[in-house]
């Protein structure tokens, strides 16, 4: 397997990741009280956007030449490291 397909494969596992903590956010946010559960589909609304900026980017990566994917990972990277900030602030409001 070649660098960059490992590093495909981490990066979808991330992405797997994300997607069940944002079911587990719906989850909290349909138990929620009405005012709270605003808040709640906010914070995810917004955390599906950047999965999903997350997610373009990786398929960027995926379809760039062997040469041209380590230009693109550095933004991959930016975007991940954003996407866990995300998640961690988010993680935190709803406890």
């Amino acid at each position: 397997m070649s660098e960059k397909d490992a590093y495909v494969e981490k990066m979808k596992a991330k992405l797997d990741e994300w997607n069940a903590e944002i079911d587990k956010l719906q989850a909290k946010a349909k138990q929620a009280e009405a005012d709270a559960e605003i808040q709640y589909k906010q914070e995810i609304s917004d955390l599906k956007e950047k999965r999903d900026e997350a997610s373009a980017k990786l398929e960027e990566l995926k379809a760039a030449g062997e040469g041209a994917w380590q230009d693109l990972k550095g933004g991959l990277d930016s975007a991940w490291d954003s996407m866990s900030q995300s998640f961690k602030s988010a993680a935190s409001k709803f406890k």
